[in-house]
């Protein structure tokens, strides 16, 4: 019996170091349990965030894209209008989302989801936009062409108008009358009222004008107003009060009678009278005439 009781103490000892030794393993355990839970937590959040970062590069990205859509300064319809307004709303919101603090998987997802809808939205978008372009620089060569040819039948046009014009004024010249021949006497009245005709200034008192004018197959038949000029020895121009102003050879004039003759084409000889308001001086007077707007013919006589 006395050799029993050592034998309680070891026993005793013996669960106590099979005790400790469970509870050894047991912390290890919870331990290595802990350090792989945070390892995979921190695992998640450094995922999370990389695909955070991942997701707005991917939104600048699009944003990008989209702006470079919109550069052109195409005019765009109501709808593509309202298009790019919702998508760069929807990028807004985007953008917030991922600035707020962490997502969840389920808001990640969601997040990235939208992300893919903006991007076929974007891509679309971004089509439509160039086949506007395209449309457009079809619509630019198209009126480029369409103002080339204006320009052309516009300068033809010019060309044909300066021509015609050219033409009616050498028609007009050409239809102008003309006198082959114009003489110039000086008569005196008496007091029976016959005129005989004079060589002298100090007893001429009127001009007389002959001239026939020649024969014109396009001149117009009828009435054609006649212009004299008559210009005394000193060179100066005879005005009376009738005198007034007219146009010829491209040049205002002022006349000293006027008057008007029927034109038939059939060379008839023309007689005009006109009379000195003043006395006549010795020395040579000119007789300009001018009709439908140019110079007719010029006669002169001499006085002594």
């Amino acid at each position: 019996m006395e050799n029993q009781n050592p034998e309680q103490p070891i026993r005793k000892d013996s669960n106590k170091i099979y005790f400790l030794v469970v509870v050894i393993l047991a912390l290890l355990g919870t331990n290595a349990y802990l350090f792989f839970k945070d390892k995979k937590a921190s695992d998640r959040i450094v995922t999370i965030s990389d695909e955070k970062t991942s997701m707005q590069t991917e939104i600048d990205k699009i944003e990008a894209e989209l702006d470079n859509a919109s550069n052109d300064n195409l005019k765009l319809s109501e709808t593509m209008q309202n298009e790019q307004s919702i998508a760069r709303e929807k990028i807004q919101e985007l953008r917030t989302a991922l600035r707020k603090g962490q997502l969840t998987q389920g808001q990640l997802q969601k997040a990235q989801e939208d992300i893919k809808q903006l991007r076929y939205f974007v891509t679309k978008y971004t089509a439509d936009i160039d086949v506007l372009r395209k449309q457009n620089i079809t619509l630019i060569n198209e009126r480029d062409e369409l103002k080339t040819a204006v320009d052309s039948v516009s300068s033809k046009a010019s060309d044909l108008e300066k021509q015609n014009q050219e033409l009616n004024t050498k028609v007009q010249a050409a239809a102008a009358l003309k006198t082959g021949n114009v003489a110039v006497n000086a008569f005196e009245i008496r007091n029976n009222g016959k005129e005989n005709g004079v060589t002298r200034a100090s007893t001429a008192e009127k001009l007389r004008i002959n001239f026939s004018a020649v024969n014109n197959s396009i001149a117009e038949k009828g009435l054609h107003d006649i212009y004299f000029r008559i210009i005394d020895p000193s060179g100066n121009l005879l005005v009376s009060s009738s005198g007034g102003l007219f146009t010829a050879d491209d040049e205002e004039l002022q006349y000293t009678y006027k008057t008007a003759i029927e034109f038939a084409n059939d060379g008839k000889l023309y007689s005009i009278d006109w009379a000195n308001p003043a006395k006549f001086e010795k020395g040579t007077y000119t007789v300009v005439l001018y009709a439908d707007g140019y110079t007719m013919g010029k006669g002169s006589v001499i006085l002594r």
